[in-house]
C-alpha cells in the first residue's frame, strides 16, 4: 500500500525529524532523496539516503539532546506539501564551532516535500540560521 503525501510528511516528521525513530527513515525516504539546502545565501544539493538522514538526526540529538519537536503547519497539494516547525532543545554538544553551554535553544525551520511512490523523494529546506547563531553567540 502507497501512503498519501500527507502520511507520508506526518510520518516522517513525527517518526524520524522529531528525532524519536530515526533508524525508520527507509520507511519515509526513497533511496536516494535530492535536498535542496540554503547555507549563508548560498544554494546547494545534495543527495541523501535514509542511512544519511537516520545519521544526521543522530547528530542532532547530539548537538540538541532529545529536543522537543513541533510540527506548527503542515499543507499539502498533490504530490507536494509544505511543513512548518519549531525544534527546541538545549546546547548539549558543539555546534557551528560552539561549546555546549547547557542553555535551551530554539531552532525554526520549513520545507517543502515532494514525495513518489509513498516516500519523499526530494525537498526544499529552509532554517533560521540567524536565530540559531544569535542564541549560541
Amino acid at each position: 500500500m502507497i501512503r498519501s503525501t500527507e502520511a507520508t510528511i506526518r510520518g516522517f516528521l513525527e517518526h524520524v525529524r522529531s528525532g524519536r525513530a530515526p533508524e525508520r527513515a527507509a520507511d519515509f525516504l526513497a533511496p536516494v532523496v535530492l535536498a535542496h539546502q540554503v547555507a549563508a545565501g548560498t544554494r546547494e544539493v545534495v543527495e541523501r539516503s535514509p542511512a544519511d538522514y537516520t545519521a544526521h538526526v543522530e547528530e542532532m540529538l547530539e548537538m540538541f539532546g532529545a529536543f522537543d519537536f513541533a510540527v506548527e503547519e503542515l499543507l499539502v497539494d498533490g504530490d507536494r506539501g509544505y511543513a512548518r516547525w519549531v525544534q527546541r532543545g538545549h546546547h548539549i554538544g558543539v555546534i557551528a564551532g560552539h561549546a555546549p553551554t547547557g542553555r535551551p535553544i530554539e531552532t525554526i525551520g520549513s520545507a517543502v516535500y515532494r514525495i513518489a511512490d509513498g516516500r519523499i523523494a526530494e525537498y526544499w529546506i529552509q532554517l533560521d540560521a540567524a536565530g540559531l547563531a544569535a542564541q549560541l553567540a
